[in-house]
């Protein structure tokens, strides 16, 4: 940023920063106040949309692990003690209940007293316990917790890793055994391999090498990186590509622009945590390719549309919190690798959106979404197996990293 650019645009991001660190406090206090559940331990397994809590509802080990690496991540963000309580709490619960001690890797679902439920081993599920567990030891150096985010890792690589094809397999049994069903949930396709799960890989792996500067990881995470630019990011359109047979043969012509936007940064920040410097530079142009693609999808309103539809033409409208919240960090990201003011702009007008019409000012928390006429949806969770405060609450500390960064330079 030059003098020129400095003296108009420090105080704009002065105020995003300063805004997204106290809507970051708000998001934080909701679940020390809202989510913990004095009754069973640990955290509640659902609230609707208007702060009613389900005391029997069943516990994900994905929101677990998220919460986990909100906290920790937080902690590092603030230094509050309150913070690390949270992380410690979330540690703890996940150590007793959601650990196989036998089979290993982490269970998907557990009853609300914290029994097993589900036990299925999907990757998902244990990449999230991968990034909570390693932001946890980032936090406080707890052996523990580098210990179990290794063995979650040769877990991974010694059921999930396909050594023919490459990339990861979704799901499976308890034993390790490859499922038949190895959806995430009844709204995915039933595909051997998906750009979700291995987007959430690529974000464990560059976590865990943070903390773990392995060889054998540096050439998995590597391979993954590898995988998105030759596999599953369609180098024509910028737009990646979501369902896929064992063979990387594409299954479905959807375009999710929060997945988009997403990995584009989180495609970068694994390539800086690798350090391979040739791959980086490719990747930093992927990157701005991924976010001009995602400008498709924008609406005048500030808000990105859901998916769409190649094959049949068609646009999902509604509007979803995540997304407005990963738009915010990867259209900064890429402002901060072109000074296209359009990216700025961009992703102060996602914070804007989110401001308007996700933030729960009453009760706290985001709300789930809204339709395409900015109605709300009511039928979806404020705590949830999918509703958990990492999106947010990560979007406002990049958010307030990046402004300094930016300032400073």
């Amino acid at each position: 940023m030059n003098k020129a650019e400095g003296s108009v645009l420090t105080p704009v991001l002065q105020r995003y920063s300063a805004e997204a660190g106290a809507e970051l406090q708000r998001i934080l206090q909701f679940w020390q106040q809202q989510a913990l559940d004095e009754k069973h331990g640990g955290f509640v397994g659902q609230m609707d949309h208007n702060g009613i809590v389900n005391q029997d509802a069943p516990k994900g080990g994905i929101l677990n692990a998220r919460i986990l690496w909100t906290f920790s991540a937080a902690y590092r963000h603030t230094t509050d003690p309150q913070h690390l309580q949270l992380a410690e709490r979330s540690f703890e619960y996940l150590l007793k209940h959601f650990v196989d001690e036998e089979w290993g890797g982490i269970y998907w679902e557990l009853d609300a007293q914290g029994k097993p439920l589900k036990t299925r081993k999907q990757i998902y599920a244990l990449a999230f316990a991968i990034y909570g567990l390693s932001e946890f030891y980032r936090a406080t150096k707890n052996e523990r917790a580098l210990v179990l985010s290794r063995e979650l890792y040769r877990w991974i690589e010694k059921h999930s890793f396909d050594r023919e094809h490459g990339g990861y397999f979704e799901a499976f049994s308890r034993e390790g055994e490859l499922l038949d069903d190895l959806r995430l949930s009844p709204k995915d396709r039933n595909d051997p391999k998906t750009m979700n799960t291995h987007l959430h890989i690529l974000e464990a792996y560059a976590n865990l090498y943070r903390i773990w500067p392995d060889g054998q990881l540096a050439q998995q995470l590597e391979l993954l990186i590898e995988v998105f630019l030759d596999r599953i990011i369609d180098s024509r359109t910028g737009h990646m590509n979501l369902f896929f047979t064992a063979e990387w043969k594409v299954t479905a012509e959807l375009v999710s622009y929060g997945h988009d936007i997403e990995a584009s940064w989180l495609l970068q920040e694994a390539a800086e945590v690798l350090g391979n410097g040739e791959l980086l530079q490719r990747v930093k142009r992927v990157a701005v390719q991924m976010a001009r693609a995602t400008e498709e999808g924008l609406q005048p309103d500030g808000s990105l549309y859901h998916e769409l539809d190649r094959e049949e033409g068609h646009y999902d409208t509604h509007r979803e919190w995540w997304v407005s919240a990963e738009a915010m960090v990867g259209f900064l990201n890429a402002y901060q690798l072109t000074g296209e003011a359009k990216f700025l702009e961009q992703s102060l007008n996602s914070w804007k959106f989110a401001q308007k019409h996700f933030l729960d000012k009453e009760k706290g928390e985001w709300f789930w979404g809204v339709y395409d006429d900015y109605s709300l949806m009511k039928g979806e969770d404020k705590i949830g197996f999918w509703k958990c405060p990492y999106h947010n609450s990560r979007a406002c500390m990049e958010v307030v990293h990046r402004c300094k960064t930016i300032m400073d330079s």
